[in-house]
Formats: structure tokens, C-alpha cells, sequence
């Protein structure tokens, strides 16, 4: 598994508190493992993002983060308490959506969360308004939630989770069906959560709204964590990759080979579509150190080699995706 190093140190000087840790979790249906190795650890105060391809086990995971499956295998700890051994002192501290949010259309908001805080000890309407002004529905919160947009539905589903004061909120693909205004808004809100001290877990398809949304990342693929940490660190550690225009291309190939620069082979397996759409079918994709780009540059047109342009690819979360799940396409 990819570990991002300077994520690692950066975390430790700050001596959070870790909120969620899953050690070496294996679920196994049947005679087939779902989820064959998945180890990380949510702190307090940052948003994690947990990514894979249809398929990967993201989902499993998730049910076996709020006790709805047992593992087979390994541990889940929050904040201190074994889901496994210590189901109800370790849910009191997580406030989770998987898949939608289950409202009533034919009550209202403060209905709504007025009905499911009686199986929540401790809340009351004091606890219910300030989750209300925390959502920002405080103008509409006495309509009925048929009335509501689909991005309030999310916001009053992120209520609801909040009305325990929990130290985790879990998020199951919370964007989804979102218009690009309502998933800002979104975003806004989730990142403010996360600097009230409030650790957020997000499964999301949209690479780039993590890329945005999140402090670090997990990448699932077949069952496995193949990559964690930090979002800016994991992906400029894989930003080397280099686009040349030149001409003859045959003969600019072999001296990149000759130089010893790696060529992309397949480059749509490792970059994603809007890279690949601006891109002319004669170009060619290289791996390889900023550095050496100056010192290989006097040697082409010292060849006759016509260099018409070279580009440095800006780093993307999804780049880094489809490279360490070999092209796999999240759905």
C-alpha cells in the first residue's frame, strides 16, 4: 500500500486525535473475499475521502464502519471503542448518510428531525435549532420537505446525523444527483464541519470534487487500500508525466528511449479525459524527472529533431487513480 510520507509527518506534528481507525478489515461472502485488506485513519478535523471503482468494496466497507455488517476479519475502532465488541458506545460517536437520507416528504423539516431526535438521549428542540442554524435551513425548516430541493433534503439528511454530537460523520456519495450550485454548497458546508473539529468521511465517484473537498485520501481497488494520504502529496508525487509534440515522432521516440526517459504506452490508462481530448494522436506521453526535460531538449534539436512542444501534465486525482488501479474507471 502507498503511504503519503509527508502526510504522515504533517498529521503527527499536529497531534490530532484519531476519531476512526480500521486495521487489516477482510469481509468474505460466500467463497468470494469483498474486502481482502483495508487499513486507514480518520482525524479529528480533516475531511477523508474514500475512493474505487464500482465494484472495489467501498460499500461493504462503509456497512462494516457502521456495524449494518460484521467483518470477517480485522478491527474497526472509534474514538477508542471496538465497533465489533462495543457496537453502542462506539455508534453514539458517528452520525452517518448511506445512500440517501431518509426523510418524510409529508412532514416538515423540524418535524423531521423532531421525530427521529426522540430515539436520539439527550436531544431537544434547543439541540434541533441549533443543528437547524448549523445546516442553514433555518428559513425553511417549517416547510414540508416535499417542497425541498434535493441539495436541502441533503443538507436536513446531514441534520438528522448531526443531532447525536457526533465526533464522525460518515457520507455516502453525497453529491449525487446534485446540480454543480448545490454541490458547492455542499462542499462550503462539509469543510466548514471539519474546521468546527468535526472528522468527515466522503465516498464519492467525482475525483475532481474530492480533489477540491478533501484533506487526505483513500484509493480502494479489488478489496484493497492501494494508496493513502495526503490529496496534495499523493498526487505530485505522480506528476512527472510530460506531453511532446515532435517530429519525425519515430525518430524523437527512440531518442527519448536512448536518453533513458520512460514512454507511456497507454496513455489514456493513466490520464484522464480532459487531458486525453486536447491531445493530437501523434503526441507522446513520458514519465520522467522536471530536471532532465532541459538537458534532453539540446539533444533532440541537436539530432534534427523539430520539438513543436512539450507540456507538463498538472497533476490530477484522477491521474493518480487510474494509474494505481491500472485504467479502472470509477462508476
Amino acid at each position: 500500500m502507498r503511504t503519503s510520507r509527508a502526510g504522515t509527518e504533517k498529521r503527527a506534528a499536529n497531534q490530532q486525535q484519531t476519531v476512526l481507525s480500521v486495521e487489516h478489515l477482510r469481509k468474505k461472502i460466500g467463497r468470494k473475499w469483498i474486502v481482502e485488506d483495508v487499513t486507514f485513519e480518520v482525524q479529528e478535523g480533516e475531511v477523508f475521502g474514500f475512493l474505487g471503482p464500482n465494484g472495489a468494496g467501498k460499500t461493504t466497507t462503509i456497512r462494516m464502519l457502521v456495524d449494518l455488517i460484521r467483518p470477517t476479519e480485522g478491527k474497526v475502532t472509534i474514538c477508542g471503542y471496538d465497533v465489533r465488541r462495543q457496537p453502542e458506545q462506539a455508534l453514539a460517536y458517528i452520525g452517518s448518510i448511506v445512500e440517501n437520507p431518509e426523510v418524510y416528504t409529508y412532514l416538515t423539516g423540524w418535524e423531521n428531525l423532531q421525530h427521529f431526535g426522540r430515539m436520539v438521549p439527550g436531544v431537544d428542540d434547543q439541540r434541533i435549532a441549533e443543528v437547524v442554524e448549523i445546516v442553514d435551513l433555518g428559513q425553511r425548516i417549517h416547510d414540508k420537505v416535499k417542497t425541498y430541493s434535493l441539495g436541502m433534503r441533503q443538507r436536513l439528511g446531514i441534520a438528522q446525523a448531526l443531532l447525536g454530537r457526533p465526533k464522525l460523520l460518515i457520507l455516502d456519495e453525497p453529491t449525487n444527483g446534485l446540480d454543480p450550485k448545490g454541490i458547492k454548497e455542499l462542499r462550503i458546508f462539509i469543510r466548514r464541519l471539519a474546521e468546527e473539529g468535526l472528522a468527515v468521511f466522503v465516498s464519492s465517484h467525482l475525483l475532481s470534487e474530492i480533489q477540491l473537498l478533501c484533506d487526505r485520501v483513500a484509493i480502494i481497488s479489488r478489496g484493497r487500500v492501494l494508496a493513502v494520504g495526503a490529496v496534495e502529496d499523493l498526487i505530485s508525487d505522480n506528476s512527472n508525466y510530460f506531453i511532446w509534440e515532435l517530429s519525425p515522432r519515430e525518430r524523437g521516440m527512440q531518442l527519448l528511449e536512448a536518453a533513458g526517459i520512460t514512454i507511456t504506452p497507454h496513455p489514456d490508462k493513466v490520464l484522464d479525459d480532459t487531458i486525453m481530448a486536447g491531445m493530437s494522436e501523434q503526441a507522446i506521453v513520458t514519465q520522467m524527472p522536471p530536471d532532465n526535460v532541459q538537458d534532453v531538449l539540446p539533444r533532440l534539436v541537436a539530432e534534427g529533431i523539430q520539438v513543436h512542444a512539450v507540456q507538463r501534465i498538472n497533476p490530477t486525482l484522477e491521474q493518480l487513480f487510474l494509474e494505481l488501479t491500472e485504467g479502472e474507471r470509477i462508476e
